[in-house]
């Protein structure tokens, strides 16, 4: 079902829409959205658009299996002519990694049609998957993004509005999921209620767009308007603007952001919820920095989420920061890896040592996460063929202990090196002179005090996790 796990986390989706209001065709500023988002997920892509003033319901779309650039040519984007429009970027936590499972999916259904593109994963899909089978309904992808609007499509039968529609559906769904939905003549844009995933609003000339992260904003020349709240559902249409259905929300202490995007997964160009990613970083590695010190000459990040983190290290520190690794930046996440006995070399393609920067050095060496630990013990291997002395190892992020259900593939604990380890065991097993995670209690202080969920450190969820696992190849 899926692709080798190559060590590192995923996130699963990012996804924009837009909708000029003057008319003009929205299919290439998506593309440069989409393209600004690739790195939520290099699996598939594709985007849906519909004109306002033409036929109702007529939608052109593209979707594909790769990267965003070798889905879409330019022919293909002149040929999709319209106003409003959805795109999507998949990494996939649950169905598998198909061109049936790209995204957004268009539905026709007898009041019209939607496009929606979801980034999360829903705990209770397939209960709602086995109710909607048996009454009825043929599924022609196994992503729990159709249950999401097939219920949609369900719920407009009885509803004034398609936002209506939407927020009655999210009511049904649990989990974690950022939405965005294209009607005839509105796009909508929905987040979960704890706010497990990241959406915000933006605004270029007389057009809206909706947007996993501010850094897409930015790409495509748009001002950053807000965050969509946790809870909320907004409307965006021509004669209204922004509209905010807020019925859903939590109160703040309840809300759950997956503390991950702060830590790996958004670019650290990205700002959620008024708390800037590259910040949150630097934090991380001057916290590491106070709570797990070292004599050292050199400190380095693992490319490209462990960068900042190192910087934060050595302003703390005082060590010098440096660069010990050259990336090859042509080779995604999704590369054709090699089998399971050599798994080694798939970090090889990825990384090579500078080997003068290490030759002879006590390297501080900061990565975002210890999974499996096969990739951190390769490249603490890496960096003593090269000649380093001493190789510290500093993680920010605490040890993984549970899975996630919410949208990162943390895989399941059996699989968790700190699960069946101690700190000291893990240090031994991955080659490090020394080991020293992020402490718990400092990943309030991580993202300026805001709300986080933490079940993947504590196995306490914001809510009942799923008794039945959907996440693919993780299930147990």
């Amino acid at each position: 079902m899926y692709g080798q796990y190559d060590g590192r986390l995923h996130e699963e989706c990012g996804v924009f829409g837009m909708y000029d209001f003057d008319g003009g065709d929205v299919a290439s500023t998506i593309y440069y959205g989409l393209f600004a988002l690739q790195h939520r997920g290099q699996e598939s892509c594709g985007i849906a658009v519909s004109d306002t003033s033409g036929p109702k319901g007529r939608v052109a779309s593209h979707k594909g299996m790769g990267l965003v650039h070798e889905v879409f040519t330019q022919e293909a984007l002149e040929e999709m002519k319209g106003d409003i429009g959805v795109g999507h970027v998949r990494y996939s936590t649950a169905g598998a990694s198909t061109r049936e499972n790209a995204q957004p999916l268009v539905l026709n259904y007898v009041k019209g049609t939607l496009a929606l593109a979801h980034n999360g994963n829903l705990i209770n899909a397939n209960e709602l998957r086995h109710d909607l089978e048996y009454t009825g309904a043929i599924f022609q992808t196994t992503i729990d993004s159709e249950v999401i609007a097939y219920h949609i499509a369900r719920e407009r039968l009885n509803s004034a509005t398609v936002e209506e529609a939407v927020g009655r559906a999210c009511r049904k769904i649990q989990g974690a999921y950022a939405l965005v939905v294209m009607s005839p003549r509105k796009l909508i844009g929905a987040r979960d209620p704890y706010g497990f995933k990241p959406l915000c609003i933006g605004k270029r000339d007389n057009a809206y767009i909706l947007a996993s992260e501010s850094c897409a904003l930015d790409t495509v020349n748009a001002e950053f308007v807000r965050d969509v709240l946790p809870g909320e559902v907004v409307t965006i249409t021509q004669g209204g603007g922004i509209v905010s259905d807020c019925s859903m929300c939590l109160p703040t202490e309840r809300e759950a952001r997956c503390i991950f995007e702060y830590i790996y997964f958004a670019r650290p160009d990205s700002k959620i919820d008024g708390v800037g990613v590259y910040q949150s970083r630097i934090r991380a590695g001057r916290f590491l920095a106070m709570d797990s010190p070292v004599k050292a000459d050199l400190v380095v990040g693992v490319p490209e989420s462990g960068n900042a983190a190192a910087l934060g290290y050595s302003l703390e520190s005082g060590i010098p920061y440096g660069m010990a690794f050259a990336k090859n930046g042509y080779v995604g996440r999704t590369f054709i890896k090699p089998r399971q006995s050599a798994r080694e070399s798939s970090v090889r393609v990825k990384l090579n040592v500078l080997k003068d920067m290490v030759k002879d050095k006590r390297i501080v060496m900061v990565d975002d996460s210890i999974v499996r630990g096969t990739t951190s013990d390769q490249i603490v291997g890496m960096l003593k063929e090269a000649g380093a002395r001493e190789v510290h190892m500093r993680v920010s992020s605490p040890p993984f202990l549970w899975p996630c259900y919410f949208g990162t593939d943390v895989p399941a604990r059996e699989q968790l090196i700190a699960c069946n380890h101690t700190v000291d065991e893990v240090c031994g097993l991955i080659g490090a002179d020394s080991l020293g995670y992020l402490r718990i209690e400092r990943l309030s202080e991580l993202v300026e005090g805001l709300p986080i969920c933490r079940g993947c450190f504590t196995g306490r969820y914001p809510m009942k996790p799923p008794t039945e696992d959907i996440r693919g190849e993780y299930q147990r």
